[in-house]
């Protein structure tokens, strides 16, 4: 196989417009394509890899550890006493409390993932009752 070389045996020239070099080589149409094609071709194989890698290192794989439990508890207790606030606060302004209490009887209705902590579930226990006090004198009202 002969190879040939450029076909000027003149110094190089400019190149005429961005992304063509001089001797007529350019890095356009074709080669983006397949360097696109080639890293598309990666992505798609690498995403249900990476996503099952994640889950495994954090541990989803349908087995909650404690301390998630524990978070998703003191979450839950963070939103209950923020409803709590809530519904204070409308009775406060004279308002109708209807959503507050719905938005109260949502959340209380979430399952509560037990923590191993004894004075957390204490605590999370005593939410839990004046959530009930508070629905139970709302269905007394009959609101």
């Amino acid at each position: 196989m002969k190879i040939n070389g450029p076909q000027s045996s003149g110094p190089a020239s400019r190149p005429t417009r961005p992304g063509q070099a001089a001797g007529g080589f350019s890095l356009g149409g074709a080669a983006g394509a397949s360097a696109a094609g080639a890293k598309s071709g990666v992505a798609a194989m690498s995403g249900p890899t990476s996503v099952a890698s994640l889950m495994a290192l954090q541990g989803v794989e349908g087995v909650e550890g404690p301390q998630e439990r524990r978070r998703r508890a003191i979450r839950r207790g963070h939103r209950l006493l923020d409803r709590l606030e809530a519904l204070k606060l409308a009775h406060l302004a004279g308002q109708g409390d209807a959503d507050a209490l719905r938005a109260l009887s949502r959340t209380g209705g979430e399952d509560r993932p037990d923590s191993e902590d004894a004075s957390l579930n204490a605590v999370l226990d005593q939410v839990d009752l004046r959530v009930a006090v508070e629905l139970a004198k709302a269905a007394v009202a009959g609101n």
